[in-house]
């Protein structure tokens, strides 16, 4: 019965809004009440007359700056206020309405009707209510009208008073970052959870720190966003969410046992207090079994119509057969050339046919065009034709495919990253065999291997790092130039497992060749390393270096916020700020977890 109300009321309330926008006269919309209204509320004509004068009181009128004309409500011995004439209590106060008339109708209405500048002055007036604005903007966003539902959140979230602002807001807060995320709007995103976290009430404050969480993961910033889940803790400390945050946030440095074990304790807790529902209490319990494992289901689950094409694809690289052999050369010069085959050829051409997208020949990563809108055709053709494998320049595409999707995250490397680089370590092995020699990137289709391997470290750095920097290491000695960039990144990792001895002998360059572009990281790698290994006077040297190669690392690294942040994403130029935020990003957590690191390299800018 109060189905049929609501509806009722939402078709009477809609065409009480029409009838109003005529001329925002009372009397045109009692006429339209008593000749078009009962037919909205099961011929009801004195439902009709009493639901109309609720309706207008509560409107909001352009006339009157979008203020509402509320009627004075009659007493009982008093002319009804539907001008029928009758007194109150023989005319609408005899009328039962099967349901409540929320307060906010008419505004939400309104919100929903009006465009282009009278939405924003409406807006702009500052008269609607939280409820209508919460409404009014998830319906927006349900519908698809991105702008509208953006512009109507954004007034729900700028205001004064937060504490008028409904417990529901919840979703509409997390759309609007995502709003933001999705159109570029960085600093508006920024600005709003910066709000949230100073202003906002304290079940938003949680949900703000779990999405700053979230987006630091995203950005690859560690310690940032162990900062932000520490608080996040701090605010909501029996939320759910973040069971399944920190086993992101562990994974993501590289704890894969701590993720288990912290898994279990937040299934246990939560699990005792007994609020949970039976799907948020079994998904932690898969969780506590196997961290990795059930983010990479929720993942796949989550990709809706990709789901089941990724399902398949795992299951192919499980039963994948051995690697054929390639054509692999040395020339004269002591250079190892791969050059492809007919058969690879063909393969590569059955291949592009539904693979949308081809490398992009300046970038080690990157793709023409993104590929992923169509995945769900060319993940079906790739499984029933595995054979198009044994060509390395589609197994370039899956992999640069693959890791520009799923690159950052950890738990997806077992299943997706790790049987590809079995495939193309047997092709390495392969090109080793023939001899001393060195791969040159524009050699023959040697690019086509150098690319798979950088791809495939990037892809298992988190989730396999000790596979990620195998691969890297033999990269590096069949190209000794490290035309990849790979000393870099095989240096944070074996810094990540305490192989000290091991980062400073890669922190020197072949002899007779430059640091390169990776300079700042390898210098303070160099440093990190030293200190660790108790050679404190040859890491002031890796120090001196490193503030010669770019000013603004060491004391950006020192401090805990810095007052502005610098695009993390992207080349950044040599010696410049952008460039030290990037190393902070990737190393402070490193660092951090150094004891008395920071403070010797805050001691050592002291005394500078």
């Amino acid at each position: 019965m109060l189905a049929v109300w609501v509806e009722q009321l939402l078709g009477f309330a809609s065409g009480a809004l029409k009838a109003i926008r005529q001329d925002e006269r009372y009397p045109t919309l009692m006429a339209w009440a008593r000749k078009e209204g009962p037919t909205l509320v099961g011929g009801n004509l004195p439902m009709a007359q009493a639901l109309a004068p609720e309706l207008w009181s509560q409107t909001p009128l352009e006339r009157l700056d979008f203020a509402t004309e509320p009627l004075a409500r009659p007493g009982r011995n008093e002319p009804c206020w539907c001008d029928s004439g009758r007194k109150t209590k023989e005319c609408c106060g005899t009328v039962r309405l099967p349901g409540p008339v929320p307060g906010h109708l008419m505004w939400m209405l309104s919100l929903r009707e009006w465009k282009g500048n009278t939405l924003k002055a409406a807006l702009a007036s500052g008269r609607a209510p939280a409820q209508g604005l919460l409404e009014a903007g998830l319906i927006a966003a349900e519908t698809g009208q991105r702008g509208r539902a953006q512009q109507i959140l954004e007034s729900l979230f700028d205001r004064a008073d937060w504490s008028r602002l409904p417990e529901q807001a919840e979703p509409a807060f997390e759309i609007l970052i995502d709003l933001y995320q999705e159109r570029g709007f960085h600093r508006k995103r920024e600005a709003l959870l910066d709000a949230v976290l100073e202003h906002g009430p304290l079940f938003l404050r949680g949900v703000a720190l779990e999405r700053l969480c979230l987006m630091h993961l995203d950005a690859d910033d560690l310690d940032s966003a162990r900062a932000a889940f520490v608080r996040a803790q701090q605010a909501l400390p029996d939320s759910p969410t973040l069971a399944y945050i920190e086993a992101m946030l562990l994974l993501h440095e590289g704890h894969e046992q701590e993720a288990a074990e912290r898994a279990r304790f937040w299934f246990r807790r939560l699990a005792r207090q007994g609020d949970l529902d039976p799907d948020q209490l079994e998904f932690l319990a898969d969780l506590a079994e196997n961290p990795g494992a059930t983010l990479a289901e929720q993942l796949l689950n989550a990709e809706e119509d990709l789901a089941e094409p990724l399902a398949s694809l795992q299951a192919l690289l499980e039963v994948l057969p051995t690697a054929p052999r390639l054509q692999v050369s040395r020339t004269d010069e002591g250079r190892l050339v791969y050059r492809q085959s007919d058969r690879e050829q063909a393969l590569v051409t059955a291949w592009l046919a539904c693979f949308p997208a081809e490398a992009v020949s300046e970038s080690p990563l990157g793709l023409e065009d993104d590929p992923w809108p169509a995945a769900g055709e060319w993940l079906a053709e790739l499984c029933a034709h595995p054979e198009w494998l044994d060509a390395p320049a589609v197994l370039q595409g899956l992999t640069l495919a693959l890791t520009t999707r799923f690159g950052s995250l950890p738990w997806m490397a077992p299943s997706l990253f790790a049987p590809l680089a079995e495939r193309l370590e047997r092709w390495l092995e392969q090109v080793a065999s023939e001899g001393p020699g060195t791969l040159v990137w524009d050699d023959g289709d040697n690019a086509l291997l150098m690319r798979t391997g950088l791809a495939l470290v990037v892809g298992m750095e988190r989730g396999a790092r000790q596979h990620s920097r195998q691969l890297a290491e033999r990269l590096l000695e069949l190209d000794d130039h490290d035309s990849l960039g790979l000393r870099e990144l095989v240096l944070d990792q074996l810094l990540r497992d305490g192989r000290d001895s091991e980062a400073l002998a890669i922190s020197y360059p072949p002899e007779g060749e430059e640091l390169g572009e990776a300079a700042l990281s390898l210098l303070l790698g160099r440093a990190l390393a030293l200190f660790r290994l108790e050679r404190p006077d040859e890491g002031a040297q890796a120090l001196e270096m490193a503030r010669r190669h770019n000013v603004h690392a060491l004391t950006l690294l020192c401090v805990e916020k810095p007052r502005q942040l610098p695009a993390a994403s992207g080349a950044a130029e040599p010696g410049s700020r952008a460039e030290a935020w990037q190393y902070r990003t990737l190393m402070r957590d490193q660092w951090r977890a150094t004891p008395g690191a920071l403070d010797w390299l805050q001691a050592w800018l002291d005394a500078r």
